[in-house]
């Protein structure tokens, strides 16, 4: 079993190899393709699944952040936001997250599932809120979480 902590430690410190191995280790012993979907326009509406999941896996982040879920900013409607709650000590950095569902038609791959997440961060500008409450581009950092049924890949830019 891979404590659930380590996630955390391992995204508060930007490593993406621990994220992703955590991540495809919980998928593939845990849940069901009746959780995940087939596809993206499966009625069990797979990025839903995978939202929640993450929601939960940084809700001991509380403390540190105000969590926000679907709200808007720029020209769209983001997946999560983290706003840290103190702007001093640590400098903790501000936290975009996108989620993708691999589409066939749309995507050849996991790898541009996951570059189109971070792609619609950028395009919808989903840092405007951020940017209106003072933060600096290098203060924030995107994540995009892309998914295929249990294959999960997830990809960060910072500092844009």
């Amino acid at each position: 079993t891979v404590p659930y902590n380590d996630f955390l430690k391992a995204f508060l410190a930007k490593d993406l190899d621990y994220m992703n191995e955590y991540m495809n280790r919980v998928a593939e012993a845990t849940f069901s393709t009746f959780d995940t979907g087939r596809n993206p326009s499966d009625d069990t509406n797979p990025e839903r699944f995978y939202h929640g999941f993450v929601l939960g896996l940084i809700v001991e982040l509380a403390g540190k952040y105000r969590v926000t879920s679907n709200r808007e900013s720029g020209f769209g409607r983001y997946d999560v936001m983290m706003i840290p709650r103190e702007r001093s000590g640590k400098h903790l950095p501000a936290i975009v997250m996108e989620f993708k569902v691999h589409n066939s038609r749309k995507e050849q791959t996991l790898e541009e599932t996951v570059q189109a997440a971070l792609q619609q961060i950028e395009d919808k500008h989903y840092d405007a809120e951020l940017l209106a409450q003072g933060f600096k581009k290098a203060q924030i950092h995107h994540y995009g979480f892309a998914f295929q049924g249990k294959k999960v890949l997830i990809a960060g830019e910072s500092g844009l």
